[in-house]
């Protein structure tokens, strides 16, 4: 898990410098913002269901599953307020989905790691 959360959180940096030096720094650190916040919001969920005994596979993604919709609810509210404010729509989803694919590597692989630690092999 740690090395998990060092990499979002390097992620998460990363993403919120190359916003605040974008052209569109407040669409951007929101989207950034959205895409980090679930992703770490993901990586505490996993910790608290993955490690039981009974199916901690399955529990991750149903997980992983429930902060997808969560995801797709807050960039959908982000969306509608950047447009609100006349800020970039582009800048906005750039900033959201580009950490967000990292970030969706990074909960991959703590999911795939799950799988190899638990039980007995074939």
């Amino acid at each position: 898990m740690t090395r998990h959360l060092t990499l979002a959180v390097v992620t998460a940096a990363a993403a919120a410098a190359a916003a605040l030096f974008s052209g569109a720094a407040r669409p951007a650190l929101l989207g950034v913002g959205i895409a980090a916040a679930t992703a770490f919001a993901s990586l505490a969920a996993y910790r608290l269901t993955g490690r039981s005994a009974a199916k901690p596979v399955q529990k991750a993604l149903l997980v992983f599953a429930a902060m997808f919709l969560v995801r797709i609810v807050l960039v959908a509210l982000g969306l509608v307020a950047v447009l609100r404010r006349g800020d970039s729509a582009v800048a906005y989803a750039v900033a959201f989905f580009v950490p967000y694919f990292v970030f969706a590597a990074i909960e991959g692989g703590y999911v795939h790691a799950l799988g190899r630690e638990t039980g007995r092999t074939a």
